[in-house]
């Protein structure tokens, strides 16, 4: 990996460069943002990002953005609609949608998803030719987290507000510019000609990211201790052992089955397959699904395993928290907290997980007192 020093003034030239070979989108400051219900004290910012298209934004409009965007990285990998047969009839790799994307402000939570993303749709017996075109075709510049949202709680699973890998290039703030990292072959050509604006990163300069992120790092620890999100070593095991737990009703009291907290989340991909009339023809359609829905899992006979919502919502966190970290060593949440934010009936992860943490450590500790009782 090369790093390099850019300047705030040239970044404008950063853009123009890679908008020569790419679709570039870059984030954009939301005029109406998403609020969530907090109970933190903490003077935490409120504002939201989304990525607009370079050139059809003005200019002054882009931002560096201090935390993850509103919409997931999937948006741009798997859309909520389209045809899937024959995608490569009138196009060659970087598929019907014309030149490949470049997706700036990416944060580590996105790059995380992106393994859950890829063990779904390329690691299987056959790979997905339309996601994985655009995949390979995409660009990913991302960028270090200066600051977190009151949702955020990438720590509780030890992922990091600032990228290590999965990235083409990452930028990270300093006082007068970005460090920027260049990490991929891709990445690597656009810096041979971007000379004139880039400088090789001084040891100060380094040093100086090195200590925010560390306060970055120390921040989030500090805000999440309020939460009492449960270790990562124990997410299955009181996902397992809370499969009766009424904390499954309870929170379902309020959700109004919008599917907001899947369309949002990073990690999530069900989809359905259907076809549709098209002249004297029929196509072939991938339309996004989700788990919280009511007919997900019902099938032709109209039988439905997963018929009330509380039955769905314990599926979402088993999936989650059981069925990934068994087939891929990791759980299927990134901790971005966009399923928090979008959610009208305020169901909030952060406190499911803490509930159910607390009943099985309660149990634990009932057997151990039981047992010292018996033997005594």
């Amino acid at each position: 990996m090369e790093t390099y020093f850019l300047k705030n003034e040239d970044i404008s030239k950063f853009y123009e460069r890679i908008n020569q070979e790419y679709d570039l989108y870059l984030p954009v400051k939301v005029k109406n943002p998403l609020k969530a219900a907090s109970d933190s004290k903490a003077n935490l910012p409120t504002d939201d990002y989304s990525l607009k298209k370079y050139a059809q934004e003005s200019k002054e409009d882009f931002v560096f953005n201090d935390y993850r965007c509103i919409e997931p990285i999937k948006t741009f990998l798997t859309q909520y609609k389209e045809e899937v047969c024959n995608y490569f009839e009138e196009s060659d790799k970087k598929g019907k949608e014309g030149r490949p994307a470049a997706l700036c402000g990416i944060k580590n939570c996105d790059l995380f998803s992106l393994k859950v993303q890829d063990y779904v749709f390329l690691e299987g017996t056959e790979s997905d030719p339309v996601y994985k075109a655009r995949r390979e075709g995409a660009l990913i510049i991302s960028g270090d987290c200066p600051h977190f949202k009151e949702t955020c709680f990438c720590r509780a699973f030890d992922i990091n507000p600032y990228p290590s890998d999965g990235f083409d290039f990452n930028f990270s703030p300093l006082n007068n510019g970005y460090l920027v990292d260049a990490a991929s072959d891709k990445a690597k050509v656009i810096i041979s000609s971007l000379r004139n604006v880039l400088a090789s990163a001084t040891l100060g300069q380094i040093s100086g990211r090195a200590g925010k992120r560390e306060l970055m790092l120390r921040r989030l620890d500090e805000h999440l201790i309020q939460y009492k999100i449960p270790k990562k070593e124990r997410l299955q095991d009181i996902i397992l052992s809370g499969y009766d737990s009424p904390i499954w009703q309870e929170q379902m009291r309020t959700c109004v089955e919008c599917g907001g907290c899947v369309f949002m989340c990073a990690t999530c991909h069900c989809f359905l397959l259907t076809d549709e009339a098209a002249n004297n023809n029929a196509k072939r359609l991938r339309l996004w699904d989700g788990c919280m829905f009511n007919n997900f899992t019902r099938v032709a006979s109209g039988a439905n395993p997963l018929k009330l919502r509380y039955m769905r919502l314990r599926n979402r966190y088993l999936k989650k928290f059981d069925f990934f970290i068994t087939n891929l060593g990791e759980q299927a949440c990134c901790g971005c907290g966009r399923c928090i934010d979008v959610c009208p009936g305020k169901i909030d992860i952060r406190y499911i997980l803490r509930r159910l943490d607390e009943s099985r450590t309660f149990s634990e500790n009932k057997d151990v007192g039981n047992n010292i009782k018996g033997a005594g």
